[in-house]
């Protein structure tokens, strides 16, 4: 998906929600447990009932690799089940040597048909280019994250800035602002602020708004830009808000009624 076809859609649906389909067989709802494959299963009823009011899907891939063989059926069968309008993004987090992060870029971009991958940028440029030898995909990096262990080194000064700031300053030179997003962690408020300064044009991936405790109003004050530039995802909040037989009325509900929020402050765009 292209960065305008992505921005029409925001603005078609009114909407910059990513969901994340990060199934937890411990927390899948028991009935779907008897049925032969009730991670898709549930992905699927999710999907169903959250289509219409997100922009995005977010699979991440430990979730799946942990079952072996059948979580990868699950999420090839998930990949493939996601609508066409909808951003697809690998949250594998991969990053390594140059030819295994291209066998990476080939296991996401081709063997799989995802928009996008989450890279970890902390092995440098030989580790993240290979990426960008897909012309139409886009790399996700790791930015500033909202985990407490974030400070062991992002928050770490080096030539007089936060390291953070020096990996976004020079992973803008790797790609452009239609095939590279930056992960923001919902929680950074002012820095979030501060690296729109230093990617004014870019979409910032940002997780961490509902079960973590982020606010929706406070990423998109200090985050958006005129093309809005956020893809906001939540994951436990939409999937098991409600357990049981009733679990996708409940991920709808929690769906739209992130949605309806988003549209409002998309207001203010216009």
């Amino acid at each position: 998906m292209t960065r305008s076809e992505l921005i029409a859609q925001i603005h078609l649906k009114n909407s910059f929600l990513c969901v994340g389909l990060d199934p937890d067989l411990t927390k899948i709802p028991k009935h779907l447990l008897q049925l032969e494959d009730p991670v898709f299963e549930f992905n699927k009823a999710i999907i169903d009932a959250t289509k219409e009011y997100c922009v995005a899907y977010k699979p991440n891939t430990a979730f799946y690799e942990a079952l072996g063989v059948k979580g990868w059926i699950s999420l090839e069968k998930t990949i493939n089940y996601i609508p066409k309008d909808c951003f697809i993004i690998a949250d594998a987090k991969r990053g390594d040597i140059g030819n295994t992060s291209l066998a990476y870029a080939k296991a996401f971009f081709e063997t799989l048909p995802c928009d996008a991958i989450t890279v970890a940028p902390y092995m440098g440029a030989d580790s993240v280019l290979p990426f960008y030898t897909y012309k139409e995909a886009w790399v996700v990096l790791l930015a500033l994250t909202s985990n407490t262990g974030s400070a062991d080194f992002q928050l770490l000064e080096v030539n007089n800035q936060t390291l953070y700031a020096e990996v976004v300053k020079k992973a803008i030179t790797w790609g452009n602002d239609a095939n590279t997003m930056f992960v923001v962690g919902a929680t950074r408020g002012k820095e979030i602020a501060e690296l729109r300064k230093l990617a004014p044009s870019h979409f910032f991936l940002v997780p961490g708004v509902g079960a973590q405790g982020g606010s929706l109003e406070e990423v998109f004050n200090y985050g958006a830009n005129k093309e809005v530039g956020l893809l906001v995802n939540s994951s436990r909040a939409i999937l098991y808000a409600e357990d049981g037989e009733g679990f996708a009325n409940g991920a709808k509900k929690e769906a739209l009624k992130i949605q309806t929020e988003m549209a409002m402050y998309l207001q203010r765009l216009r």
